[in-house]
């Protein structure tokens, strides 16, 4: 095998890169594999045959194969996985070489690896990679960032390999150091926060309304037509109409009832807290998932705590207040995400574009959906804007919707279906457009008990009173 004749490495051939190899094969790129695992390097060995392609599991072999200066994308799993390929591949290295963690690495961790490495004079940077297997092979949305140089090195080829709206590539240069890391965890929260409402209108239309799934497969369906299009939506309507293969029962009826999760959504509610954006419903599609868990304790609940039970007898004509209750949570879960990423940007120093964002997030990614474009359009009039709920023509539609938001959550406390993203989403509308707040009492609580000061309303300074007698 020639040396130095391919454009791009990639360590890790596992389902997603061996899938984004094979896109950049498609695009004219010449690409390198590398893996432990021998069954994967043949895999791909054979599936890429009569193209520029190579794959070894020897990492000295590997960086032969490329181009200088080098360009090596590392999929592999978050955490020590990527310290252990960049200590094995450190050594192989020169100057000028450029690392590309497309992983779900933790912001903070591309960070140190960023300044570690840029110390050796390798570039670094870490790039957000959404769509699942499909959007690997055939197009996903790229959320890449560090050095701005290193990203122009490899641009053709990510555009060319991202999904396209428009006839734009969903990829774009988000900014310096971890913004891209940064970017897809809060895709990943934002990704909790729908998949938690979607969940919750399933329930109140299967205990509430008594819907088969076959209805069910066509009220999504009907969804996905219109103005809450997204993949989430489309693969849930598909998702209702799947027979288990052994069975012949639907399957998801087959699933158990507990929510598996690999932390980014817990990361991205952690970092919100520490940048003080409230961020409710993706916080409580975190502690949802939790609860979850704890089957055995559910069902001890089960037979001791009491409460109304759904009956399968709500009107079906509620289908409509379903979805306009599921539109407005969705735009208030997007809106959350969104000051997150706004927060971030400050404090971080990423100089995030918000337009860019929700553009790029428009194809190939999870949570791509039809009211990204509104989004979009929102932050392209106002840069500045502080919070999407905010933006005129977003407000007037949350507007429209509320009342349906506040008719479904009442529904569930009515018939004991817990609809707490829903609740979430609706306190966080409620609490926006309250002009005053009961929190001048916990100003004077917290004077009260421990001196703390206030503030006043009609004078400036900080005040504290002897809120006792004795």
């Amino acid at each position: 095998m020639a040396t130095q004749e391919h454009n791009i490495g990639m360590v890790g051939l596992g389902v997603m890169g061996r899938n984004v190899l094979l896109n950049m094969l498609d695009h004219g790129y010449s690409t390198a594999g590398l893996d432990t695992d021998a069954a994967k390097v043949k895999a791909f060995v054979d599936e890429s045959k009569g193209q520029k392609a190579g794959a070894t599991t020897d990492p000295k072999a590997f960086v032969a194969m490329l181009r200088k200066p080098r360009a090596i994308m590392l999929l592999v799993p978050a955490g020590a996985p990527v310290d252990a390929v960049i200590r094995e591949l450190l050594p192989l290295l020169v100057p000028g070489d450029l690392l590309i963690d497309a992983g779900n690495s933790h912001f903070t961790d591309t960070d140190l690896r960023y300044k570690a490495l840029a110390g050796k004079g390798i570039h670094f940077f870490g790039m957000g990679v959404s769509g699942g297997e499909s959007g690997a092979r055939y197009g996903p949305s790229l959320m890449p960032g560090g050095p701005k140089d290193a990203y122009e090195r490899v641009q053709p080829i990510l555009e060319a390999i991202a999904a396209k709206v428009d006839g734009e590539p969903c990829v774009t240069y988000l900014g310096p150091g971890s913004a891209g890391h940064y970017v897809k965890m809060v895709h990943n929260g934002i990704e909790y926060g729908l998949m938690q409402l979607i969940s919750e209108t399933y329930d109140v239309m299967k205990r509430g309304m008594g819907l088969s799934n076959e209805e069910l497969a066509d009220v999504y369906d009907g969804w996905n037509q219109g103005a809450l299009s997204g993949f989430l939506i489309e693969i849930t309507s598909q998702i209702f109409r799947r027979k288990d293969d052994q069975t012949g029962k639907p399957l998801v009826d087959l699933i158990l009832d507990v929510a598996r999760q690999k932390g980014t959504g817990q990361w991205t509610s952690q970092d919100a807290l520490e940048l003080k954006v409230p961020t409710p419903t993706i916080d409580i599609a975190v502690a949802m998932r939790d609860l979850s868990g704890r089957e055995t304790v559910r069902q001890e609940a089960y037979k001791l705590l009491e409460g109304p039970e759904p009956m399968g007898d709500l009107s079906r004509d509620a289908v409509k207040q379903v979805q306009n209750a599921f539109h407005a949570a969705t735009i208030i879960s997007y809106a959350q995400g969104m000051a997150q990423l706004q927060a971030a940007s400050t404090a971080y120093s990423y100089n995030l574009n918000m337009e860019a964002i929700a553009r790029i997030w428009r194809g190939g990614c999870i949570i791509r959906a039809a009211l990204l474009e509104d989004i979009r359009s929102a932050y392209e009039s106002n840069p500045e804007l502080p919070d999407l709920t905010v933006d005129p023509q977003v407000a007037r539609r949350l507007n429209t919707l509320q009342a349906d938001l506040r008719a479904i959550v009442r529904t569930g406390v009515e018939s004991g279906i817990p609809v707490a993203g829903h609740m979430a989403c609706l306190t966080y509308f409620d609490a926006y457009r309250s002009g005053w707040m009961p929190f001048n009492l916990i100003q004077a609580q917290r004077d009260f008990f421990g001196a703390h000061t206030y503030e006043r309303r009609d004078q400036e300074g900080i005040f504290h009173t002897q809120w006792s007698e004795k």
